[in-house]
């Protein structure tokens, strides 16, 4: 898929630039690589891969200048990138570096989501559709369609996804204040400076650079500091107001919350949350928000703006009280009309709600406001294609001019919860599914347009699609669109006189998240884990685990279980689920690591036909591990290949373990010992010890870490015949060198490090590994 145009200037440079990881090949040099002349000069851009770099301004420069010498030279440059230059690659960083001084020509590609939608066949915009495109890390994992977040994103032209706000603070004096805010805004953290580390969740070096990089990245910023901080510090960054994430000051005192930046993308509603958590005064200077109570261009939920609204203009005139034309088509304009604004029957400028897509030819409106009146049914048969399944919606939807905009859900039989075609309308749409039983789908059959016998004997109902469509609507909605048949599929749509609230509606289909909460730390949790645990209805854990994350958020149910219960955790949070239900299911370290991931795909796998499992969602959200946290204190004694054994013989045979143990020290892996005793088992360690010192020095360098991340953690830095096995428990991990491990005393303590290459020629002695 690379064009004509670039193979030509592949063939004609002089000087072949690509970006490349900061080891290894470049994949878009290998993309290239059968293209490519032969006898150019090759420069590699090595890219950072930490966020925390990300742009890393000296790799540009360095690289920008390298390339200038070129071009200086009178040589041609071809830099390669992977999809599209200007379609979130790196290039654009090389461009705002060379374009100044130097003719730059950019050769457009095919970026990845027009190549996935021709590989699948599936078309992406057709007439007068929306398309979005969005950053995955601009969400959380494990963000629901239904999530408030979800909803702004599919109803914006151009979009900042919320993530979990950071309540930034400059010294200790304002923790208290902090805790209290963040205790208002679910998924908050706490950012400080790196000497309040245990106070703040997150710690940074210099505010100069964090700021920034936060706003950068889409994050809500809450400082408790002057305006003048915030203001000066993020300046230089301001460029596209309709992308700016929310800015809010809050005064030291809590007093004042003064929205800065973002009010119209989610800074007003924040500070308004803000302001009643601390009884202070959220200081709203947005004129639409102020003058007339509303702000178009961020509307109540269930309602969505439609493409091409001219928000500023329409919002102009009413603030200088001149008449808008108000057209009202679907659900109740009183959000609007309750604050006084000039609206009326005539106007120059016209406001339109409408559940209708607005196509050319129609008295076209200079703001068209979507409620979300509308509910799309399905049915299907099993296995029927998610493809097959989209275009009849998009189909039906056309057909009726109705805008996709103003659907509130999908709605199906409960059956189908396990269906991918019909999760896979749900997804295309950007709206929750909504499912319903039997009994209460065959309450609608007086409504249904044609009632159908074969699909009672089927399913226990006369009809899915229409039933469904309706059952959301209410009593006293009406059939918008019959149904309608592909090979495989039915859908119908109907209208209800009110927004439809989803949650509402049936059931949702229920999901567990299998959380990694790392070693306990706040600081040490992924934001996705944070998200899981800040979107779930329940949260099913031991109850020291729980315990770690302090009180659940809002409206969120514990259900705490004691040690070694693990099953009957796993099983409770599927039966939760099996509710439609959000359960994070919570595990120390990583999830998947000795912990609750693999026990709740096991009962699965055990249990394939429970049909109340039948269509649960499942993901699993990766935790720091006890043993990379081991390694990080200690410094990188998992640098070369190192394996993970656990002790506890409760569900492994002895013999098995001991096996696996001689293999590792035989083989000469770094390896880590978890569960390594217990109250009633003490002897264990003792003998894997023994097992390991076969193959290594007694003076072979160990790592025994205990509570890593919480209150009393310790660690040492110890040998294999040094360490004391008396103070070993169930909360600690011990990790052994290898023959080349070596030991560095610096800053006054004691550091391990195992080298990445065998390489002779090192002043460090390693241990050496005894002969058998």
């Amino acid at each position: 898929m690379i064009t004509l145009k670039a193979l030509k200037a592949l063939r004609r440079a002089q000087v072949v630039a690509y970006p490349a990881p900061p080891e290894g090949e470049s994949l878009a040099r290998s993309i290239a690589a059968p293209h490519l002349p032969g006898g150019q000069e090759e420069i590699a851009i090595r890219m950072p891969l930490e966020p925390s770099r990300f742009p890393a301004a000296e790799v540009y420069d360095d690289a920008a200048a390298a390339l200038g010498a070129r071009l200086d030279e009178g040589r041609d440059v071809a830099v390669l990138c992977e999809g599209d230059p200007f379609v979130y690659g790196s290039f654009l960083y090389l461009f705002e570096r060379l374009a100044a001084h130097h003719r730059v020509e950019v050769i457009p590609g095919v970026s990845s989501p027009m190549a996935c939608a021709a590989a699948l066949g599936l078309p992406l915009a057709a007439r007068n559709d929306v398309l979005a495109v969005i950053p995955a890390l601009s969400m959380p994992s494990g963000s629901p369609p239904s999530s408030p977040t979800a909803m702004r994103l599919r109803s914006s032209r151009r979009g900042v996804a919320l993530s979990g706000a950071a309540v930034v603070i400059l010294d200790r004096r304002q923790v208290a204040l902090a805790r209290r805010i963040k205790a208002a805004l679910p998924g908050a953290a706490i950012h400080g400076p790196a000497s309040l580390e245990g106070d703040a969740d997150v710690t940074y070096e210099r505010l100069a650079s964090h700021l920034p990089a936060l706003f950068r990245r889409g994050t809500p910023i809450v400082g408790i500091c002057a305006a003048g901080i915030l203001i000066r510090l993020l300046a230089p960054h301001l460029a596209d107001k309709s992308a700016e994430p929310p800015v809010i000051a809050v005064s030291e005192d809590g007093q004042s919350v003064v929205p800065l930046l973002g009010g119209h993308h989610g800074a007003n509603r924040l500070s308004r949350t803000i302001a009643v958590a601390l009884g202070a005064r959220a200081a709203i200077t947005t004129a639409g928000d102020t003058a007339l109570g509303f702000a178009l261009d961020a509307p109540p939920p269930g309602w969505r703006l439609g493409e091409g609204a001219l928000v500023k203009e329409v919002t102009a005139a009413l603030l200088a009280g001149e008449p808008v034309r108000l057209v009202t088509e679907a659900a109740s304009a009183d959000w609007l009309t309750a604050g006084g604004a000039p609206f009326g029957d005539w106007g120059r400028l016209t406001l339109r709600i409408t559940d209708r897509s607005v196509v050319p030819g129609d008295d076209v409106a200079d703001v068209t406001l979507h409620p979300a009146v509308l509910a799309l049914g399905l049915g299907c048969e099993r296995g029927c294609a998610p493809k097959e399944l989209i275009l009849l919606a998009k189909r039906v939807l056309v057909a009726g001019g109705l805008a996709p905009e103003a659907v509130a859900c999908v709605a199906s039989l409960d059956l189908k919860a396990d269906e991918p075609a019909v999760s896979a309308v749900a997804a295309w749409l950007g709206v929750p599914l909504r499912l319903f039983d039997a009994a209460t789908l065959e309450r609608e059959t007086p409504r249904l347009t044609a009632p159908s016998e074969v699909v009672f004997r089927a399913v226990g109902c006369h009809g899915v699609a229409e039933a469904a469509a309706l059952a959301c609507a209410g009593a006293e909605g009406t059939l918008a669109m019959p149904k309608a048949r592909s090979e495989r599929g039915t859908c119908a749509i109907a209208r209800a006189p009110a927004i439809i609230e989803p949650e509402r509606c049936g059931r949702g289909r229920g999901r567990v998240t299998v959380v990694g909460i790392g070693p306990g730390a706040q600081a040490w949790r992924t934001p996705g884990a944070d998200a899981a645990i800040a979107g779930a209805t329940d949260l099913v854990g031991y109850g020291r685990y729980l315990d770690l994350l302090g009180p659940p958020p809002p409206g969120c149910a514990r259900h705490a279980y004691p040690i070694g219960a693990e099953e009957e955790r796993a099983r409770a949070a599927l039966a939760l689920a099996a509710e439609g239900r959000r359960v994070a299911l919570v595990s120390s370290g990583d999830a998947g690591v000795y912990g609750m991931a693999s026990l709740l795909f096991e009962l699965l796998d055990g249990e394939a036909g429970n049909q109340g499992w039948r269509g649960i969602e499942l993901a699993v959200e990766p935790g720091i591990s006890a043993l990379q946290a081991a390694a990080a204190r200690a410094g990188a004694p998992i640098g070369h290949d190192f394996c993970a054994i656990s002790l506890s013989d409760l569900l492994t045979p002895w013999p098995v373990i001991a096996r696996r143990l001689r293999a590792a020290a035989e083989a000469d892996f770094v390896v880590a010992l978890y569960n390594p005793a217990s109250r009633q088992r003490r002897s264990r360690l003792a003998e894997a010890r023994n097992i390991l010192a076969t193959h290594r020095r007694l003076d072979c360098p160990v790592v025994v870490a205990r509570n890593l991340g919480r209150e009393g953690e310790r660690v040492d830095v110890t040998t294999l015949a040094g360490f004391d096995a008396k103070a070993v428990d169930m909360l600690t991990v011990i990790v052994v060198g290898n023959s080349q491990t070596r030991r560095l005393e610096w800053d006054g303590r004691a550091w391990l490090y195992t080298p990445r290459g065998y390489a002779p020629g090192t002043a460090a002695k390693p241990c050496a590994t005894k002969s058998a």
